[in-house]
């Protein structure tokens, strides 16, 4: 497994957030996390990518221990995230914003760098037509386009993203849910936060129900989008 939680619980404050959830995403799969508001989800995301800190549990990476790994280390060797909000440096160029998504990369001056860039210049057309526009200044689609952008310039082995569709008309849902499959297709492992649960499971090798700070249903993706349950929760009654 290139990524495995093991009974892990996170607080804020007295409040317990997420509460000895265990669950593994193996290695060039889409792994996706459904579940309302408040559920867990984020925290989980942030708790792995080093953002929060653990209460108890574990989190091992490609076999290596990185439950107490400083956040900018777990970039270096391959989990890296595109967060909830976009999040991306408003005041930036889009350019400049993918190269601080290679910050901490070593080889910004070898092919392996262009690339890299040249990847999520053709995932991304527009971000190429933007490519000297101030970041804050885009449509929300496009901003959503530039965080993804940026954390694949980190070179992740595990992508973790964060409510991707937030705020998003239909169209570039679809779009952007096109793309989270193809940078899979292209080697990438995906742990995936999403609301829409319908694009999410469709996507998804392996599927998990977070409620109320706990997993309630694992499987498959077909498995938990035919879940009566599931789809009374989170599908309106239908995929």
């Amino acid at each position: 497994m290139l990524l495995e939680v093991e009974g892990l619980s996170v607080n804020y404050g007295q409040i317990e957030a997420i509460r000895d959830i265990s669950f593994s995403v193996e290695e060039g799969t889409v792994a996706t996390l459904i579940g309302a508001n408040g559920a867990g989800k984020t925290t989980t995301l942030k708790t792995i990518s080093g953002l929060l800190k653990a209460r108890t549990g574990k989190i091992t990476f490609d076999g290596v221990d990185v439950t107490d790994m400083p956040p900018y280390d777990r970039v270096k060797v391959g989990l890296c995230q595109s967060p909830e909000g976009r999040g991306i440096f408003p005041g930036m160029s889009v350019r400049e914003n993918l190269e601080m998504g290679a910050y901490v990369r070593t080889d910004r001056k070898t092919a392996a760098y262009q690339e890299d860039f040249d990847r999520v210049m053709t995932l991304f057309p527009r971000l190429q037509e933007r490519i000297g526009q101030v970041a804050g200044t885009m449509s929300g689609g496009e901003q959503q386009m530039l965080a993804i952008g940026r954390a694949l310039m980190a070179r992740p082995r595990l992508l973790l993203l964060d409510e991707p569709s937030m705020g998003l008309a239909p169209k570039l849902i679809s779009q952007i849910f096109s793309i989270i499959t193809e940078i899979n297709e292209q080697g990438t492992t995906v742990l995936l936060v999403e609301q829409n649960a319908a694009q999410a499971l469709k996507r998804a090798d392996t599927a998990h129900v977070l409620d109320s700070g706990e997993i309630t249903r694992s499987g498959t993706g077909d498995e938990l989008a035919g879940d009566d349950s599931v789809k009374a929760a989170y599908l309106g009654g239908s995929v």
